[in-house]
């Protein structure tokens, strides 16, 4: 298993992770089995945005003796009311719904705090200017939980919290900060525009996109420049990706592909993928040693049969080798973030400078675009790269 810093967090945490919203589907011991055989697995971090008391009893029996191992994205804001799962801001609700997440998972403490779920501008606006953002910092300054984080499928939304960040909204002089980000992340919601409401994203592919929606890779470059590391939730796109069928593509791709799909999205950390049996943790872990043949999803989404992403540079690396020996997709990767700047960042300047051979070494001989599913114009973006870095 391959572990990662997760962004200002400094945790470091599985590139494979646990998304635990389907433990309630199964018996307690069952699913309590499962979450085991996750950490011997090498997994570390699991998301409880679940507000039912089954989902967190399980979570908490099945780490009680390993707490310290685990990274536990618990939400601050996912209430149950009435035997239902209700998102509120109202103190009320959520302080007894945080306090009973804390008391099920144990230890005292819970690792991300995460401001659960903000999709509209006026929820972002209720939520940061109301007593809810002084109960999260406060929960913050008594150390009940150790980062602060906020979920989100709207890439408006994580670019608002990233430019504004937690700190001063309650007290201009407290220092919490925005660390990380939950967001979801699969080929299939790439194409599509930011929206306040979720189900959309699962409907309405019948029009034709091409290439990632420019406001969602804004919101990567913007993360990884940041570092605001993204954990990825929806990867699978609920299975659909799975079936030509139902796959927006008129294709299908593999679990390796979709977790390879949101891994290299700049700023994505960890992929929290939801479980109901050991063969898919053991089929979601096998893309550690997965060939990168195995892991190509380019191929796939260059030649489905619906929808285009020509011309968008998506960093998977098939323009390799080069003659040259240029890292073309760390390149590529490096001018977009430097670009939605109105200078390049001194980090970005200093990362590019590392990669040793820089853009100035291309010739020009576009053997990599012959390679690129993708028809993305490489030589003239080397050219771009070089006058704008110097280098």
């Amino acid at each position: 298993m391959k572990y990662k810093t997760l962004g200002k967090t400094g945790l470091s945490v599985s590139e494979i992770g646990f998304g635990g919203e389907w433990l309630e589907r199964h018996e307690e011991e069952e699913s309590i089995e499962l979450i085991h055989y996750a950490e011997e697995k090498g997994i570390n971090i699991i998301d409880c945005w679940m507000p039912d008391p089954k989902s967190r009893d399980i979570i908490g029996k099945a780490i009680k003796d390993s707490r310290e191992k685990w990274v536990v994205q618990g939400h601050i804001g996912s209430t149950y009311q009435d035997g239902q799962y209700v998102r509120s801001r109202d103190l009320k609700y959520v302080v007894p719904a945080f306090e009973d997440l804390l008391s099920r998972i144990g230890g005292g403490y819970i690792d991300l705090g995460m401001i659960h779920y903000i999709d509209s501008e006026t929820d972002w606006e209720n939520s940061m200017n109301s007593e809810f953002i002084d109960y999260v910092l406060d929960l913050y300054d008594r150390g009940i939980i150790r980062h602060i984080g906020m979920s989100t499928h709207n890439p408006k939304m994580a670019m608002r919290a990233i430019e504004r960040g937690i700190r001063g909204f309650a007290d201009p002089s407290r220092k919490a900060e925005l660390e990380m980000i939950l967001f979801s992340i699969n080929p299939a919601f790439d194409m599509r525009p930011g929206t306040n409401c979720v189900e959309e994203l699962f409907t309405g592919y019948e029009t034709d996109y091409a290439g990632i929606d420019p406001e969602r890779a804004a919101f990567y470059r913007m993360a990884e420049e940041n570092n605001v590391g993204i954990t990825v939730m929806k990867g699978f796109f609920g299975g659909a990706l799975f079936d030509e069928k139902r796959s927006p593509f008129g294709a299908a791709l593999t679990p390796a592909q979709c977790i390879h799909y949101a891994l290299t999205r700049p700023g994505a950390v960890s992929i929290l993928c939801g479980y109901d049996t050991k063969e898919q943790i053991d089929e979601a872990i096998a893309y550690e040693t997965a060939s990168d043949e195995e892991k190509n999803f380019a191929a796939v989404l260059a030649n489905a049969p619906k929808h285009s992403y020509k011309g968008t540079c998506t960093y998977c690396g098939h323009c390799r080798p080069c003659v040259m020996n240029i890292d073309i997709a760390m390149v590529n990767k490096f001018y977009d973030l430097a670009i939605q700047q109105p200078r390049v960042p001194e980090s970005v300047q200093a990362h590019y400078e590392a990669l040793g051979t820089t853009a100035a070494s291309c010739i020009g001989c576009r053997d990599c675009e012959s390679r690129c599913p993708f028809e993305v114009p490489i030589a003239e973006r080397m050219e771009k790269a070089l006058e704008l870095f110097g280098c």
